[in-house]
């Protein structure tokens, strides 16, 4: 129950100060709920440019024959990546770095940074997953993960008749 003042005069209102632990458990609930939710508002956390843990977005679909996964890596080549497959979990990691450095007549910069990734991704059991195949162009991770053939459905057109 919280206490009030009412000011008399001109003098401001005076609130008493809060119990530093009812804040900081507050602040706790806070941070957890939000994390429940998805992290939408803790977007630097996982976007560091001078170290940690950023995010990894993925544009995943299906073609009917394949899944077709990709990421964007600008700034990375393929030794930076690392793919595994373990249990029908298919694993993306890998790190960034960067080194600048800039001397000039009355200055001289030198930054780092860095950061690390990993997304898992569980595949369906229609995966063939011995013909799982993976290319790295242009800063763009293209992951192909052919279907069984038992799994790739036929079409065919049905004749609607009349009456």
């Amino acid at each position: 129950m919280a206490n009030i003042e009412i000011s008399k005069g001109n003098a401001p209102a005076k609130t008493p100060v809060a119990d530093p632990f009812d804040a900081l458990r507050t602040e706790m609930n806070r941070l957890f709920d939000a994390f429940d939710r998805g992290w939408p508002t803790l977007p630097s956390l996982f976007q560091s440019s001078r170290g940690g843990t950023f995010g990894l977005d993925l544009d995943i679909r299906d073609d009917g024959k394949e899944f077709v996964i990709e990421a964007d890596l600008p700034g990375l080549s393929e030794k930076d990546v690392t793919l595994k497959l373990a249990n029908g979990v298919l694993t993306i990691s890998g790190e960034r770095s960067d080194k600048r450095e800039e001397k000039k007549a009355n200055y001289y910069v030198s930054e780092r940074s860095f950061g690390s990734f990993m997304r898992q991704i569980r595949l369906p059991e229609t995966v063939d997953e011995s013909k799982i195949d993976a290319r790295f162009d242009k800063g763009v991770l293209k992951i192909t993960a052919p279907k069984k053939p038992e799994a790739v459905k036929s079409e065919r057109t049905i004749e609607v008749k009349s009456g």
